[in-house]
């Protein structure tokens, strides 16, 4: 299968190189870096992180080089680590696949991926905050909602997922694990939506999801305030729309604390319905055919190391959004996933 039908994908980035521009405007100043990413010494055993990047950070914390030199110091001084810039998942596969990079971060559905269709494998994948390695995929609704009503009524001839249809949907993104393929495999192998168009194409997924949702749903192409998880649980506590289709951690990520954004919803104003199934936690990916044994478990080691001092620690929540990264591969980490989305239309000749 051509890589190139299977995932559309944007040139990679260039190599950026550093500058400070100074705004001001109503007398405050930003500083905005954009990035020139170090290469490896030559002299250096060289591991190359793909890593989908912006174009400028306005804070060292998001900075993906940040990573790099903190791997590079754990990994001894014969090794040295650099990043390679993508733009999105498929060419972050693509640059693994080739031999451009040596590992890189994605999420359940782009690593489901990479392992039925180019063989890679996975190392080591995130965990939650409870020490899970995947997370339930649910919908989250606003409390005052018929759909959270008939959920917490214990009425067994209320249903909220036959309550879902015709509503605003926000997803975290075209053809994501928690935002789009679990749900819409849960809703169309239970008889909630049907499929509109070809089953056989996946392009007949967007036309499903409007057909079941609404017209006015939301499904972000690339980066927009309401994409990932953090933006369709925005999108739904904005009113935007009726139910974020996301993680069952995520209020606990960016509504608690005082970190908070100013967006949230307190707890008792939202509820998260019956999980639709469970999808794997973001893994680091690799090619077997690139990477021998030794290498496998010094990336490992060296992972799970950064944990350890709290340096490491802000990294990996920063650029990583976990605590901690534990080994595995991708047999153990993605095996059930193909269950779980198989009822997605087109889902099979797409990916594999």
């Amino acid at each position: 299968m051509n890589a190139m039908s299977i995932v559309s994908w944007a040139a990679a980035n260039k190599a950026l190189s550093l500058v400070f521009m100074l705004l001001m405007s109503g007398g405050f100043y930003l500083l905005i870096y954009e990035p020139d990413y170090s290469e490896c010494e030559q002299d250096a055993r060289c591991l190359t992180i793909a890593y989908q990047v912006q174009e400028d950070y306005q804070v060292w914390d998001t900075n993906p080089q940040q990573l790099a030199d903190k791997l590079s110091s754990i990994m001894g001084d014969d090794w040295d680590v650099e990043i390679y810039p993508v733009s999105d998942s498929g060419p972050l596969i693509e640059a693994i696949d080739k031999g451009n990079a040596d590992i890189g971060f994605v999420d359940g559905a782009a690593a489901w991926l990479a392992w039925e269709v180019y063989d890679l494998d996975v190392l080591a994948a995130e965990t939650k905050s409870d020490g899970r390695t995947y997370y339930d995929a649910a919908a989250w609704v606003r409390a005052d909602s018929d759909m959270a009503a008939a959920y917490l009524d214990d009425d067994p001839n209320t249903d909220p997922f036959a309550l879902m249809e015709g509503k605003k949907s926000c997803h975290t993104g075209w053809l994501k694990s928690a935002g789009m393929l679990i749900p819409m495999g849960y809703l169309i192998g239970n008889g909630y939506a049907e499929v509109i168009g070809d089953p056989t194409e996946i392009d007949s997924l967007e036309a499903t999801v409007y057909g079941f949702f609404s017209e006015d749903s939301s499904i972000p192409r690339g980066s927009s305030p309401y994409s990932s998880y953090k933006g369709a649980m925005r999108c739904m506590m904005e009113g935007v729309g009726d139910i974020a289709l996301i993680k069952d951690t995520v209020y606990d990520s960016y509504c608690t604390g005082s970190d908070a954004y100013d967006w949230c919803l307190d707890r008792d104003e939202v509820v998260m319905l019956e999980p639709f199934g469970q999808a794997p936690s973001h893994p680091a990916l690799y090619n077997p055919e690139n990477m021998d044994l030794e290498t496998i478990s010094l990336v490992q080691e060296a992972l799970g190391a950064l944990n350890e001092d709290q340096e490491g620690a802000d990294i990996l929540w920063d650029l990583l959004y976990t605590k901690d990264m534990i080994p595995t591969n991708a047999e153990d980490h993605l095996g059930t996933y193909g269950a779980a989305v198989s009822n997605v239309p087109g889902i099979q000749a797409y990916f594999g």
